[in-house]
């Protein structure tokens, strides 16, 4: 071959037209409209694209429908040439009010170009048209982008139009992102529809094993009170497509594919039924009543196991006894699920889809000393346990206290993910982040720069029991600065779930790290030896949520004759040693005592515990004396807002302190009590004290 050949062979397997083909090839497929994200299309609407490519040549078509008419069109086309159509109809499918139509018989043409730089593609439509003065024409430009989240935009501009809103669409691959929800209904007791709940939320543990399908939204009194709006987040900016579902029935019928059995409860025994979730999530099977049966049968569902009569007369010891014995060398030794909480005649097993998702063992032992037997038991699942393990659910709250609870767990190192109400976590915890998307706070400083306070009163507001909690979806978030416990595990647990509260955050939305290790933890009860590894886990998950402050709350029973959520000078030494990186440090709960501070960095604890049960008139006649008690000033004053305090409510009584008293943001707070740290140090002596 000659030189001239070789280049002329290379010219045509590089030019410009092989790359662009290459290019174009990424819009095949059909794509489905977003409604969120998309101008309207009235009622009864639809939009599909369908795109083929083959080589430069692409056929589009565009499925529309409004009002059940067919407004579908075909582009027949070729990069960089023109292509001309005979008009067949009257209507033009994208105006809709206006007097403009089309001429049978006319012909309209097509170019299309694509962009290699910017990844578009582009068509030129050129349309002849009628109108009432005569003929006219119109251009339209359809140019269509692809995006890093696997959606494709597509825009339509005409020549003709200079205002209003352009037609712009966002689409995602057809059938991506379908899922089901369901609204439950606010009734958890065993002698009404508990066992319709226990079934459903069973369900999703089956439904949601290995990928996100059922979500569901709790009642407006549930503990966590964020679900309808995660669900409108995930619609808006995660891309999903939900299609509801009413009944039981329905929801069985959509899922009876992935369910391998069912297992019955006894009502008489209610113990059997978190015994049943153990197996549920074992057998990827769903717990169900006796009245409940014929409706498995209905759907051609197995009997697992049948549990009526079979512990009647049996402690819940003897119970959890022989469950151990059947399913616990089958269970996760990383977890274990405390499905405690409200007790007698009523269940509200929220979290119970997750502890099927991670294959838990389940149950509501007593972590209080003098229970022996189940103390015994719950001592013995914990030290079988992986290290660093996670404590999913609540305690019990007929059989102990959450102080108890959350020390047993500690001893061994391990950390507490409550409640036994947390929901859609086997959902949530398969859905990623947007793509690009990174955790920052709000932060209202800078870390390397010191700030002098005035003399002056400061309080900052911490809001306490994690986001899902408190006020977060009330009125008021924004009017102050208000700093917020975060779930840190839910990085990994909840992923999107996080981002929606991140991506909500006003500038007066600070975050927080806690509480107490990676997880809920007592320091104090934390074995020595282990405590450093548990900082330090911590601070890797602070850094990776853009948090800068660390928050603190022990209440360990360890046989002290009076309570305190104070902390020993070693606790305190190892916080500052193994979370560099901090800026300050929060304790308590209540009010405590401990204030230290070791000339760069402080440990500051709430001087005030805001209790929704408190009146305005006191809460602001307190905070009046805490004030004149604590005369030098700067003063500050780290205020513990509960989480049913709304923030109307708390800026009502905080503008009632004086001109003296300035409400800053709590990384503010640090950085002036670090400079100026005006309270006297004291910590326990003793971790026992």
């Amino acid at each position: 071959m000659t030189k001239l050949g070789k280049l002329l062979l290379l010219s045509v397997l590089f030019s410009p037209v092989s790359l662009l083909a290459e290019g174009i090839s990424d819009f095949d497929g059909r794509w489905e409209i977003i409604p969120g994200k998309s101008m309207a299309l009235g009622r009864a609407g639809g939009f599909v694209l369908d795109i083929q490519t083959n080589g430069n040549d692409m056929t589009i078509l565009r499925e529309k429908t409004r009002r059940g008419r067919d407004l579908s069109t075909t582009f027949d086309l070729t990069l960089s040439q023109t292509t001309e159509k005979e008009i067949t109809t009257y209507r033009l499918p994208d105006i809709t009010y206006m007097g403009v139509r089309m001429k049978k018989g006319d012909v309209q043409t097509f170019s299309a170009e694509y962009s290699e730089e910017t990844g578009t593609l582009s068509i030129i439509e050129v349309t002849p048209v009628m109108i009432s003065q005569g003929s006219s024409s119109i251009t339209q430009v359809h140019t269509l982008s692809l995006n890093s989240d696997s959606t494709l935009t597509y825009r339509i501009t005409r020549s003709s139009r200079t205002g209003g809103d352009d037609m712009l669409y966002t689409l995602k691959p057809e059938n991506s992102k379908k899922a089901w929800y369901m609204e439950l209904e606010d009734d958890w007791s065993i002698d009404s529809k508990l066992d319709q709940n226990a079934l459903l939320i069973s369900l999703q543990g089956v439904a949601n094993m290995d990928h996100p399908n059922l979500y569901f939204i709790y009642p407006e009194t549930w503990d966590f009170n964020f679900t309808p709006h995660v669900l409108e987040f995930l619609e808006n900016q995660h891309n999903y497509t939900f299609s509801k579902l009413r009944t039981a029935d329905q929801a069985v019928r959509t899922f009876a594919d992935s369910i391998n059995g069912y297992i019955v409860w006894d009502k008489e025994v209610r113990t059997s039924l978190i015994v049943a979730f153990t197996l549920a999530g074992l057998e990827r099977a769903v717990v169900v009543s006796e009245e409940q049966i014929p409706l498995m049968e209905k759907h051609g569902i197995s009997m697992i196991q049948d549990f009526r009569g079979k512990f009647t007369g049996q402690s819940d010891f003897q119970i959890y006894t022989w469950a151990k014995a059947e399913y616990w060398d089958r269970c996760s030794k990383e977890c274990v699920v405390w499905l405690g909480g409200e007790h007698g005649r009523t269940m509200k097993p929220g979290v119970v889809d997750w502890g099927m998702h991670n294959k838990a063992f389940f149950q509501d032992l007593s972590c209080r000393k003098t229970d022996v037997e189940e103390y015994a038991m719950a001592s013995e699942l914990l030290s079988e346990l992986e290290p660093m393990s996670m404590i999913y659910g609540w305690h019990s709250y007929k059989k102990d206290g959450e102080g108890e609870f959350t020390t047993l767990c500690s001893q061994y190192g391990h950390r507490i993910s409550g409640l036994h109400t947390l929901p859609n976590m086997s959902f949530l915890s398969q859905e990623p982040v947007t793509p690009g998307f990174e955790f920052e706070n709000q932060h209202s400083i800078e870390a390397d720069q010191e700030y002098k306070p005035e003399n002056k009163v400061y309080i900052a507001c911490i809001q306490t029991d994690c986001l899902g909690l408190g006020a977060w979806t009330q009125p008021g978030r924004g009017k102050i600065p208000y700093a917020w416990e975060v779930t840190m595990n839910w990085k990994w647990m909840a992923p999107a779930m996080l981002e929606f509260f991140y991506s909500e955050a006003t500038p007066n939305d600070y975050f927080i790290g806690s509480l107490g290790g990676p997880g809920y933890m007592y320091p104090r009860a934390i074995p020595s030896e282990k405590l450093p590894t548990l900082v330090e886990k911590a601070a890797s998950m602070m850094k990776e949520l853009d948090l800068n402050y660390f928050e603190i709350m022990d209440h360990a029973q360890l046989g002290q004759k009076e309570f305190n959520s104070n902390l020993t000078l070693d606790i305190i030494e190892t916080y500052f040693k193994y979370m560099p990186d901090v800026i300050g440090f929060g304790n308590g709960y209540g009010p405590a005592n401990t204030f230290y501070s070791d000339g760069d960095r402080t440990m500051v604890s709430f001087d005030y515990y805001l209790s929704p049960q408190r009146s305005e008139e006191n809460a602001v006649a307190d905070l009046k004396e805490l004030i004149a008690l604590n005369k030098e000033t700067p003063y500050f004053l780290l205020l513990h807002v509960r989480q049913w305090s709304n923030i109307d409510r708390v800026k009502g009584i905080l503008d009632q302190l004086g001109e003296n008293v300035e409400i800053v943001p709590l990384d503010l707070f640090t950085k002036m009590a670090n400079y100026s740290p005006t309270f006297k140090n004291w910590y326990l002596e003793n971790r026992d004290d």
